[in-house]
């Protein structure tokens, strides 16, 4: 939900109106499917990535407005939290400008906001959850000072009725309540785009939804929240629970949360968007002047603006995007499932080994979700989440086996495939698969690291557990600056 909003009350018309609105949009959208009127010719690839501000200690900062004015490029926006920022990288064709282009525009783009932020007492950091972040970290005076999140934060406690249960079992356990959203801000993700036609839509979002649990488990960064070790990747967990605007009673009737990975197969990109007006109530019911249907009528391209928005407060870990670009329109599939880091290596080769397995999943003869259960890749998802790199997952023809066994043998040869078929030589693929290959061989990614990096703090200084987990922060950030693969960082 990245639109600015006033900050004001809806009434009982508003939702009405918005509710019309929307199935007006729903219509028009059906419209513009029957006539073929989006953009596929030159499907492009974009990327977005959360990050937190930390001080010189490695300690949260609560000053993204500061670091916003001082960074001054449209690039980047506040998120939820005052220690949030996010940049959004240009969209671009998967193979433009050769091997490294993509590379060095990101890292031009965060070295020169780092050295802004550094300018004012701060530094950027890549990490699913910070591990310093304490609980007290995340208050209501954590809440960025954009009036979108406050009007957000009050709507789903509104719906909800009664404060956030968040509740996690890994190594330690975490037990508590919160009485505003600020807890989703300590989840940083990567967000990879992919424009695709209508046509294959479902195909794409089908394989990226099976291939979300291998995703998560080889990258997840995010063991630590609050000074507890819990899962591999806790922000899926937190995610979930932090978003949540059901009361236990209305858990208990099967009504759908909204942080969701879906519950089916679909066979169309409209699917999930009448999905998403037919299962939950409008969070944010603001009406666009505009008229979808005249819009058609008159040749122009609508803006669906009620439909864009109620699905933007709609958390899939694979959520359908509809947008206008240079007055086209298009769709594509914003993949969330990934934690943001390490490092920029790290991150291109996460979106290498994603871009090239779904287009090889979309293009075999038979697809992977006609093998496989969709409550299978569901589960696929929660395991990895919360063993990580050494989960065992799920797989059609293999079954239960080891995640890098499965990457190894299976994925990482498909994944080659489909950047083959997209204009990706050996050349420029092997160093960025090469990466993937070699988290499997060693069984380390960022989760794997901070646990063992705090763990030897810890036993070697005795210096209580923040303190180690600051330490280890802070030899993360020097690490991310080096760009090395994770898989490589040492510990001692």
């Amino acid at each position: 939900m990245g639109r600015d909003v006033p900050a004001l009350t809806f009434t009982r018309e508003d939702r009405r109106r918005y509710r019309i609105k929307m199935q007006e949009c729903l219509d028009a959208f059906a419209q513009m499917l029957r006539e073929s009127r989006f953009d596929a010719e030159r499907p492009q690839v974009g990327l977005e990535i959360e990050l937190n501000l930390v001080d010189d200690r490695a300690e949260p900062a609560m000053r993204n407005s500061d670091v916003l004015e001082a960074i001054a490029d449209p690039a980047w926006s506040t998120e939820l939290g005052r220690f949030n920022l996010e940049i959004n990288i240009p969209p671009r064709r998967l193979t433009a400008g050769g091997p490294d282009a993509w590379e060095s525009e990101i890292r031009a783009a965060l070295n020169h906001a780092e050295q802004r932020a550094r300018s004012i007492g701060t530094h950027l950091i890549m990490t699913g959850v910070l591990p310093t972040l304490r609980q007290e970290d995340v208050g209501e005076g954590a809440l960025s000072e954009n009036p979108r999140y406050r009007l957000l934060n009050d709507q789903i406690f509104a719906a909800r009725g009664e404060d956030l249960h968040i509740e996690v079992t890994g190594i330690d356990r975490l037990r508590t309540y919160a009485d505003t959203i600020t807890p989703e801000a300590a989840c940083t993700s990567t967000q990879f785009h992919l424009q695709v036609s209508p046509e294959q839509f479902a195909d794409y979002w089908n394989a990226a939804q099976a291939s979300a649990g291998v995703q998560v488990a080889l990258a997840a960064n995010s063991p630590f929240l609050f000074g507890k070790e819990l899962w591999h990747e806790t922000r899926v967990p937190l995610f979930e629970q932090a978003t949540d605007t059901r009361p236990q009673e209305i858990k208990a009737q099967g009504v759908r949360p909204r942080v969701w990975f879906g519950e089916r197969w679909i066979t169309s990109v409209f699917d999930l968007f009448e999905e998403n007006l037919r299962y939950f109530p409008a969070l944010l019911p603001l009406c666009d002047e505009q008229d979808p249907a005249e819009t058609l009528t008159r040749g122009d391209v609508p803006k669906l603006a009620e439909l864009t928005l109620h699905n933007g407060t709609i958390y899939r870990w694979n959520r359908p995007v509809y947008a206008v670009a240079h007055d086209k329109p298009h769709v594509r599939v914003e993949n969330r499932v990934l934690p943001a880091g390490p490092t920029v290596a790290d991150t291109l080769a996460n979106g290498a080994f994603y871009y090239g397995l779904t287009r090889a999943l979309v293009e075999e003869d038979r697809p992977v979700w006609s093998r496989m259960s969709f409550s299978a890749a569901e589960d696929n998802l929660r395991t990895a989440a919360r063993y990580g790199i050494d989960a065992r997952l799920y797989w059609p023809g293999m079954g239960e086996v080891p995640v890098a066994e499965l990457v190894l043998r299976r994925l990482l040869p498909l994944a080659h495939r489909g950047l083959e078929r997209s204009g990706m030589d050996e050349a420029w693929r092997e160093p960025l698969l090469g990466i993937i290959e070699q988290r499997c061989v060693t069984g380390r990614n960022g989760a794997v690291w901070q646990k063992e990096m705090f763990h030897h703090i810890d036993a070697a200084a005795h210096c209580g557990r923040h303190e180690a987990l600051r330490r280890m922060t802070q030899q993360y950030i020097d690490f991310m600056h080096l760009n090395a693969p994770v898989h490589t960082w040492p510990v001692d």
